[in-house]
């Protein structure tokens, strides 16, 4: 799920279309109008975020809103949280071997 997740945020459209979205639903017109889209070529990217679970769309009337899926993000916190974990002890054992309290094992 990782790698599907990165690699639809992988264009930056779509990572500004995921950004956008964090702050509250959009139409689609309102995801495409910062990027000078064609409804085609936004209905493409967004439909990339929608197979990767992202995000969600629903009509409303003539309308299309979009609306992020927060919970298909908690695998990729809980990915950087471990990596957050795993530098931070790095540099706390790096830091006390430049102190030399450690015997560098």
């Amino acid at each position: 799920m990782l790698t599907t997740t990165f690699g639809a945020l992988a264009d930056p459209t779509r990572l500004a279309i995921v950004t956008r979205l964090s702050r509250g639903e959009a139409t689609m017109g309102e995801l495409a109008a910062p990027h000078r889209m064609t409804p085609p070529a936004m209905t493409k990217h967004v439909g990339v975020l929608v197979d990767a679970g992202l995000v969600t769309r629903r009509k409303a009337g003539r309308t299309v809103v979009c609306t992020i899926r927060p919970e298909a993000f908690t695998e990729v916190e809980a990915w950087l949280g471990d990596l957050t974990a795993y530098w931070n002890s790095t540099v706390d054992r790096l830091e006390e071997l430049l102190r030399g309290g450690g015997d560098g094992t």
